[in-house]
C-alpha cells in the first residue's frame, strides 16, 4: 500500500485487515456488496495488507479464555460485546460462531500465506482470505497452525504442499512485519481500513453505500 496517491489507471482497493478481526470479515462482505453494484468493467482490484491485532502473542497463540480475561475482563463481558458483533454479522449475511474459537492465534503466518497467494497476479487472493475468515469465525479452526493453514490454502485452490513448504521457510517474515509497521506509521490504529485508489480512506466496517461513495470520490466522480 502506497502512502502517496495511486495515479495508475486501474482502480484499486487496498484493504488493511487481520484474519481474526470479526469487523474485517463483516467489512469484506460490505465491500463485496458495494463492488457487486458496479458494472463489471468498473470493478476495482482488491489488494490485502497485513495488520496484526495481537502481534505480541506467542507463535502458538494462547488459550481463548485467557485472552478474553485479559482483553475484556472475562467471558461474560466478552459475550456482551460479541453479541453486537454477531448482530452486525447477521445483517451482512454471516453467522459468526465465535464461541467455537478455542485459541487466540498469532496471525503472522496467516498473513504470510495471503501475501504468498497474492504474489500470483493471475489469481484473486480473495478466495483464500475468505477461506481464512470462514475457518476462524464459522468453523473455529486454529488458523495459527501451519498444517491448518496449508489445508485451508488447498481448499481455496492453491497447492497445499507448496503452501506448507513456504510456511516452514522464512519467506515473508520480515516483509509482513514491515508492512504492519508501515500501516501503523500511516496512522492506522484499527481495522478494517480501506484505501481507494490511494486517495480516499475509510475506517471500519462501513456499509456498501459509504464504500461506493468513497470509490466515486477517489476517482474524481463525486
Amino acid at each position: 500500500m502506497d502512502s502517496t496517491p495511486d495515479t495508475a489507471p486501474a482502480r484499486t482497493v487496498d484493504v488493511v485487515s487481520d484474519v481474526v478481526c470479526p469487523w474485517c470479515y463483516i467489512g469484506k462482505r460490505q465491500l463485496e456488496a458495494a463492488i457487486a453494484r458496479l458494472p463489471e468493467a468498473e470493478r476495482p482490484r482488491v489488494r490485502w495488507h497485513p495488520f496484526q491485532l495481537n502481534p505480541d502473542l506467542p507463535p502458538q497463540g494462547i488459550d481463548r479464555r485467557s485472552y478474553l480475561e485479559a482483553k475484556f475482563g472475562g467471558a461474560e463481558r466478552a459475550a456482551q460485546i460479541y453479541e453486537r458483533v454477531r448482530a452486525a454479522g447477521r445483517s451482512a449475511g454471516l453467522e459468526l460462531a465465535i464461541d467455537r474459537i478455542e485459541r487466540q492465534p498469532n496471525t503472522l503466518d496467516a498473513h504470510r500465506l495471503i501475501a504468498w497467494a497474492q504474489a500470483d497476479a493471475s489469481r484473486d487472493a480473495g478466495a483464500l482470505v475468505e477461506a481464512l475468515f470462514r475457518a476462524y469465525f464459522v468453523e473455529g479452526r486454529p488458523v495459527g497452525e501451519r498444517d491448518t493453514l496449508a489445508r485451508i490454502a488447498g481448499e481455496a485452490g492453491y497447492d497445499a504442499r507448496a503452501a506448507r513448504d513456504m510456511l516452514e521457510s522464512d519467506t515473508g517474515l520480515d516483509e509482513i512485519r514491515a508492512m504492519d509497521r508501515h500501516a501503523r506509521g500511516l496512522g492506522i490504529e484499527g481495522v478494517p481500513f480501506f484505501v481507494f485508489d490511494g486517495r480516499r480512506g475509510v475506517s471500519g466496517a462501513a456499509g456498501a453505500d459509504t464504500l461506493l461513495d468513497a470509490m466515486a470520490q477517489a476517482s474524481g466522480q463525486a
